[in-house]
């Protein structure tokens, strides 16, 4: 277990936090005093001349986030990060992942650089201070530490907004050193029920102006790659493996010539894809598909890992493939891997799962097989921040440093939640919602994409 800064025994984990019922109205309010300890920042956020973010803007942006989260209520937020330099920070970021493949090769020991590390980091869910506590402890990326975040930025967590638009600052900043992998909360579904929507509301106004910012945020999560292949023998993604879509051309109606030809993978039985297939699938939906031809991203953000063998569809889910440690081994063997390290399951999804362990440390090690392993990795202590019984999960997060040279044996770092965290009300129903990513309404799915 990683302890916090300057202290030698773990920091208790924070306290329920009162909840807020009234999400209507918009505007969440801290119903903490301003912390005399921080001195105020200077702003408003400016953007840098020219456009190049430096290493002093990037640290000022979390030491502001970090103040304002404690100090301003959210519909202030503005006033700490005009529109105009959002759209500049997302724009310059969203240019640079719709550039990435599906799938971004990481190798960290190339160009001249020696005794590079790789920071694997999963959920994180809107808990900005943990992700702040986090990068701290870790090491901040530079030339020789690189860091993988596997999904799940927003939603549910208070702060998604300020933790989606730091890491993004960071993507900027050091494009080849910070890599950003989509997760099934990166959607327009899961954002307009489990709050990310009603944050970025909030914040930056229920007008023109906040629908603005979230429709720029949806876009920017259509950039984000699916996937990563770090230094040739470790696969990380937010849910897992994905299926083989064989191509299988319908008949095309007679006297309708150029008609366009439908695949279908539905009634063909399930097999392990091809990194090809994942270089060729269509990532930019806001709602990755549960049926039709293009069925990979979906797998990719939403699978799950099973102890029963073999390849089925994640009917827990709804959408996505389960898949069991066989099928880790195929993998693994097929494409020469170590290593598959992927994120989606908090405390609150695991305590269903059976013969699978649950989420007390951040992390597990589901399968172990001849060729390797199959690592759950979740970086979201004290999940979730808003719960609606007494008893919480009081689960540590984790991180997973893999090293020079052969990255594949992995190195776990667990941590306690950062204490106190501002009061602040809730952005969705948290009392009613469905507690897990489980029984998806797929029919509200179709209609928000």
């Amino acid at each position: 277990m990683v302890s916090p800064p300057d202290s030698t025994e773990s920091l208790p984990l924070s306290e329920p936090e009162p909840a807020g019922l009234n999400v209507a109205d918009g505007e969440p309010p801290s119903s903490t005093s301003p912390d005399p300890s921080q001195n105020r920042p200077q702003i408003p956020i400016t953007w840098p001349s020219g456009g190049i973010l430096t290493l002093d803007w990037v640290t000022n942006l979390m030491s502001t986030f970090d103040w304002s989260s404690r100090n301003l209520r959210p519909s202030e937020f503005p006033t700490v990060l005009p529109v105009e330099v959002f759209d500049a920070l997302v724009l310059t970021a969203s240019k640079i992942l719709h550039k990435e493949p599906n799938c971004v090769s990481i190798e960290p020991d190339k160009d001249g650089v020696v005794g590079s590390s790789v920071v694997v980091v999963g959920d994180v869910h809107g808990q900005l201070h943990d992700v702040l506590f986090l990068l701290k402890d870790s090491g901040l990326p530079s030339e020789n530490r690189f860091f993988v975040f596997n999904g799940d930025y927003v939603d549910r967590g208070a702060w998604g907004l300020e933790t989606f638009l730091l890491l993004l600052s960071w993507k900027v900043f050091m494009p080849e050193r910070v890599f950003l992998l989509r997760g099934n909360h990166e959607s327009k579904y899961c954002t307009s029920v489990y709050g990310f929507e009603k944050e970025v509301l909030a914040k930056y106004g229920d007008n023109n102006k906040g629908k603005h910012v979230y429709r720029k945020c949806l876009g920017c999560f259509e950039g984000l790659p699916l996937a990563s292949i770090i230094a040739g023998c470790v696969y990380t993604a937010h849910g897992g493996v994905f299926r083989n879509i064989p191509a299988t051309p319908s008949k095309r109606a007679k006297g309708k010539k150029n008609r366009k030809v439908i695949l279908s993978a539905e009634s063909v039985p399930l097999s392990l894809g091809s990194f090809e297939e994942l270089s060729k699938a269509r990532r930019t939906v806001l709602n990755p598909p549960w049926e039709g031809p293009n069925l990979i991203p979906g797998d990719v953000l939403w699978s799950d890992p099973t102890m029963k063998p073999g390849l089925s569809p994640n009917k827990e889910r709804g959408i996505g493939l389960l898949w069991g440690p066989d099928c880790t081994e195929d993998f693994l063997k097929n494409f020469n891997l170590k290593l598959i390290i992927r994120s989606h399951e908090g405390p609150d999804a695991r305590e269903k799962r059976s013969g699978l362990g649950g989420m007390d440390e951040g992390y597990t090690i589901d399968h172990v097989v001849p060729s390797g392993k199959l690592i759950t990795v979740f970086s979201a202590p004290d999940y979730p921040q808003f719960q609606a019984t007494e008893a919480r999960y009081k689960n540590k997060g984790a991180y997973i440093v893999l090293k020079s040279p052969n990255f594949d044996a992995p190195i776990f770092h667990s941590f306690e939640a950062t204490i106190p965290r501002p009061k602040v009300n809730p952005y969705y129903d948290f009392e009613d919602v469905i507690d897990s990513d489980e029984e998806l309404d797929l029919t509200m799915m179709v209609e928000t994409s």
